[in-house]
């Protein structure tokens, strides 16, 4: 067994769906214990961010990652322990894919990369529940120059490859509630339906053309559906308010205005969660990153759009340049058979560290590098 399928097989073997503190404790003292970093874990909930930094100089390159999964399913667990098992090159087990996996990866490429420049090693907590250890570490001062967020990227358009991911959506739940005035059902002419109304809202909804944008010759499309609805209060009575949810996917800098969209008057709507999208403003960090991947695989690597949210956004809303380069596939995470490619770890750590240890020179120059 490798020193990577080993480090991933102890980190997914940690529960850490309810508390990340556990699993926080052991990536803390792996770094002490195996790198020259230093080494804090800050205060944010569930046991707090993990940050390493070592090496000098700016700007900084951070690779990010979280240590938190969604709960297992019952074959995932076996009394307190994740199960891990593997079949051939892969690895299953509840995080293996998101992402405690790509921590391992990074682990090891942050401990062997002697850097030119100032680099970090950051695990969050809480990305699954909204994303509150990035936002506690932003507002905490956390802002690196650049970073490589590791979720999934493999595969994306490259057979057997990692490819890079310079856009990502965003998400916004938002909560549509129309009112009207209860009635009895009889006389239904006496009042005003809120369900009406709602559906009115929910056919203009249907009817919105969602916002696109091209991103270095990629195409990154939103989506806005409406996912639940909610209201009246009893069989004969005409309801005087209805609430729907909606789910929307967000292109970067691109919002649907539901209240100029929407033509009725008696609605409000309000945003319960926003997660930001994410664009890499940085086309030459792009081709850099693109560049370290071949360099580091026997196949090729392409720049791709995600469909999915990750800290990115939150991370370059707060002005951090952010890819995504990771060893999950799509389809992968949060499922009964999460599993994850034992060469893709390998190759994101070769990755990880090829980027740790050119990022100076690449700032300096934009051509400088070297073997790993």
């Amino acid at each position: 067994m490798d020193e990577i399928e080993q480090l991933t097989r102890q980190l997914v073997q940690t529960p850490s769906h309810d508390d990340e503190t556990e699993l926080g404790i052991q990536i803390e003292q792996w770094l002490l214990n195996h790198t020259n970093a230093d080494v804090r874990r800050d205060d944010a909930p569930n046991g707090g961010n993990i940050i390493a930094t070592k090496g000098n100089g700016s700007p900084t390159l951070a690779f990010v990652g979280h240590h938190d999964v969604v709960p297992p399913a019952s074959r995932q667990q076996h009394h307190k322990e994740y199960v891990v098992k593997r079949r051939g090159d892969r690895l299953y087990g509840r995080g293996t894919a998101d992402m405690t996996g790509a921590l391992a990866a990074a682990m090891i490429g942050f401990r062997n990369a002697d850097p030119d420049t100032s680099i970090q090693f950051t695990s969050f907590v809480g990305e699954e529940r909204g994303g509150i250890g990035a936002k506690h570490a932003i507002d905490s001062g956390y802002q690196p120059e650049y970073a490589i967020i590791g979720e999934g990227s493999a595969e994306y358009e490259t057979p057997a490859g990692i490819d890079i991911v310079i856009a990502h959506r965003g998400r916004r739940e938002l909560s549509i509630i129309t009112t009207g005035t209860r009635t009895h059902a009889s006389v239904p002419e006496t009042g005003a339906n809120a369900i009406y109304r709602a559906a009115d809202a929910i056919q203009d909804i249907r009817n919105i053309d969602p916002p696109r944008i091209t991103v270095y010759g990629k195409t990154l499309s939103g989506s806005i559906a409406a996912t639940m609805i909610s209201g009246g209060t009893a069989s004969n009575t005409i309801p005087d308010s209805c609430t729907i949810t909606v789910d929307e996917r967000t292109a970067p800098e691109q919002l649907t205005d539901l209240q100029s969209i929407i033509r009725s008057d008696n609605i409000e709507i309000q945003c319960e969660q926003h997660l930001p999208a994410m664009r890499c403003d940085d086309p030459a960090f792009a081709e850099f990153m693109q560049d370290t991947a071949v360099k580091s695989q026997t196949t090729d690597s392409k720049l791709v759009t995600k469909p999915h949210t990750t800290d990115a956004g939150r991370l370059n809303q707060a002005g951090t340049t952010c890819v995504v380069c990771g060893p999950a596939e799509q389809g992968e995470a949060h499922t009964d058979t999460e599993s994850v490619s034992l060469s893709a770890l390998h190759q994101c750590r070769r990755i990880y560290q090829r980027a740790f240890e050119n990022f100076g020179s690449w700032t300096s120059d934009n051509s400088s590098f070297s073997d790993v």
